[in-house]
């Protein structure tokens, strides 16, 4: 089962960090949140991604080209008869990433369409580049192929952003909640696809959170996967300094492998 990863939006939100190269390379523990992506497919045994490559999508091809050399220790000869040997394999074996240009403008709805063709099987798995989980991946396509539908969203609960007080009625704060849970569900970007979700995406301007999900929601064909574990996305400078520090202190839930 092939996994699609969105990486092609511009992250402007970051402007500190992706001014110069695109989201899912910012780094985390010194590696592209795109890796720490991978890397939680991939233990749970899907190893075959197609990333929807727009903004700078150049360095993320030139990542994975020199991905063997720059993690690995090798032996090369130089001369006419030039050959490479690598000394010592890396945690990233038999990974096959197949990187499309999907444009530098096209909305998410879009960069799924494009990369149809590379899409061979009925069901497939998609994420955005930007956000990590300790979701289980496995318990996810199980649980999509056990109800039937079309689609699979993977649903937690928000954390507010803000300190929440409940006051009284003469103003007396009676209580401090510092960044709360809400009580309604938020998308992980964690999705299990059937291929008849191409048919509900028209043209690169398609917005797959408005109209494809949208219409498969009022058809019935829409799924929510509960998971009440760990989820943060990487949207502004701040979420990508705490998620730095929980790697950092040996802290980071969605380290899984």
């Amino acid at each position: 089962m092939k996994v699609v990863l969105l990486c092609g939006g511009m992250g402007t939100r970051l402007r500190e960090e992706t001014e110069f190269r695109p989201k899912p390379m910012v780094e985390i523990g010194g590696r592209p949140i795109l890796w720490h992506i991978m890397k939680t497919y991939a233990h749970a045994g899907f190893r075959e991604f197609v990333l929807c490559l727009g903004y700078r999508g150049n360095m993320i091809k030139e990542y994975f080209l020199n991905y063997e050399a720059m993690n690995s220790d090798f032996t090369i000869c130089l001369g006419s008869r030039s050959s490479i040997e690598y000394n010592n394999n890396h945690g990233e074996q038999d990974y096959r990433v197949t990187l499309v240009d999907t444009g530098l403008a096209t909305m998410t709805g879009g960069r799924l369409k494009r990369v149809a063709k590379y899409v061979d099987a009925d069901t497939f798995l998609m994420s955005y580049g930007d956000g990590v989980s300790d979701v289980d991946i496995r318990c996810l396509v199980e649980f999509h192929e056990r109800h039937g539908k079309l689609a699979t969203v993977t649903a937690v609960t928000p954390t507010s952003r803000y300190g929440i007080l409940d006051t009284g009625s003469d103003g007396q704060v009676l209580r401090f909640r510092e960044k709360p849970r809400n009580d309604g569900r938020a998308s992980a970007g964690f999705f299990v696809f059937q291929r008849e979700i191409f048919d509900y995406i028209n043209g690169d301007d398609c917005t797959l959170e408005r109209g494809p999900l949208e219409r498969l929601a009022a058809e019935g064909q829409l799924m929510a996967y509960e998971h009440r574990g760990f989820f943060y996305a990487m949207d502004t400078f701040r979420e990508y300094e705490y998620l730095n520090q929980l790697w950092n202190t040996g802290e980071a839930p969605w380290k899984t492998w």
